[in-house]
């Protein structure tokens, strides 16, 4: 079901997330994370030669995590292709400092002191949310083919985090009947 019919409005915005995982031919994974955002209007900025054009990207910015099955980071890459600043492209190095972080809980906060505040990049470190949901999409079904269809690993690191997963829901019922709890209000 699409969103209600808006009032009468004007762009003023796009962000663009996209994330892709690849399995890589020596057992590692590569997870790919962009962000590209653009406005509908021309507007000036010294470092770009004085304007960045309608539609032009204001920001493009990219990051590849290489893992492990285990979701440990391995190696990281990072780019700028498009920033309002040009000294904005000189953190792309403090990525590195990823490496060797799992992503398991904590990542978030582990992720956000790696990236390094005012010496790293909002933008890219925004991006390493999505980034971590693709890796975990992405190798899910690996973990499953490798123990033969059955859950690997924490199974309860999902319990309790959105509402299918609540400890009394349907969802956790069928397929994780040992953890699951009925509710009081039945």
């Amino acid at each position: 079901m699409p969103l209600t019919k808006p009032v009468k409005r004007k762009l003023a915005h796009t962000r663009v997330v996209t994330c892709h995982g690849h399995q890589r031919e020596d057992g590692l994974w590569d997870i790919e994370g962009r962000i590209v955002d653009t406005k509908p209007y021309r507007f000036k900025n010294r470092d770009r030669g004085g304007w960045i054009e309608a539609d032009e990207a204001l920001h493009d910015m990219s990051i590849r995590l290489t893992i492990n099955l285990d979701l440990e980071v391995q190696d990281v890459e990072a780019v700028i292709d498009a920033s309002p600043y040009n000294y904005c492209q000189s953190v792309t190095t403090v990525a590195k400092n990823l490496v060797g972080l799992r992503i398991a809980p904590g990542w978030t906060d582990k992720s956000r002191k790696a990236m390094g505040s005012n010496r790293g990049c909002t933008h890219l470190t925004e991006l390493l949310g999505p980034v971590a949901t693709t890796a975990i999409q992405t190798i899910v079904s690996e973990r499953m083919k490798r123990s033969e269809g059955k859950p690997q690993g924490n199974t309860t690191a999902f319990l309790n985090s959105c509402h299918s997963y609540a400890a009394d829901s349907p969802v956790v019922e069928l397929h994780w009947p040992e953890h699951y709890q009925p509710s009081n209000n039945s």
